[in-house]
């Protein structure tokens, strides 16, 4: 039976991390240009901002979802602007030579930054309550240990997505010139800064 659940996390968590938002293009283009542990942890970032909303839809926390969900529009704000302004920071930065990124401050800022971004998002309770409650897994009964265990499946499967994504680009990272490389800062620059854009005239809908 935990095994079950925690298998069901990780089934969850990989399903929503895989489609390629501005999180995963993030996490290409750093890999590409700083190395395989900056694409990685930026991932794990978003990773831990999807457990954090797991565990308040897995444990039925009311308060804080609804807190989060009300204050939805200025998440989104501080989030649209942030892409923004990252989406030009990228298109404007020169290809790495070396990976020196990836490691202190920058491991920090990697996964600290996909972790605000993912925050910002609260939306992403609905999704997990949605589909915690489509498959008969919502916290109804106090099962504390069920819902702990599917937050940390969550979280693996998450993860395990970032670690095959980061991994896999990582690959061709030797392959490319500095030319290219600089066409991955431009074109990622432009999708992120787009994401960040679609955000803000949603605003205004």
């Amino acid at each position: 039976m935990e095994t079950n659940i925690l298998l069901k996390g990780l089934i969850i968590g990989f399903s929503i991390a895989a489609p390629v938002g501005p999180i995963g293009v993030l996490c290409i283009r750093r890999t590409l240009t700083q190395g395989h542990w900056a694409g990685l942890l930026s991932g794990l970032g978003a990773a831990t901002a999807d457990a954090f909303y797991g565990s308040v839809a897995g444990f039925g926390l009311t308060v804080i979802s609804t807190l989060l969900i009300g204050q939805q529009f200025w998440f989104s704000l501080i989030g649209g602007i942030f892409l923004c302004y990252l989406g030009g920071k990228t298109f404007v930065a020169r290809p790495a030579e070396t990976a020196a990124q990836s490691k202190g401050r920058g491991v920090i800022g990697a996964y600290a930054s996909t972790l605000f971004l993912t925050l910002t998002n609260p939306a992403t309770i609905l999704s997990f309550a949605a589909i915690f409650a489509g498959l008969g897994l919502a916290n109804a009964s106090g099962d504390y240990g069920s819902a702990s265990l599917m937050v940390l499946g969550v979280f693996l499967g998450s993860a395990l997505w970032w670690l095959i994504l980061s991994g896999g680009i990582s690959l061709l990272r030797g392959k490319l010139t500095s030319d290219m490389l600089g066409w991955v800062n431009r074109i990622s620059g432009v999708m992120i800064a787009g994401f960040g854009l679609a955000v803000l005239l949603s605003l205004l809908r």
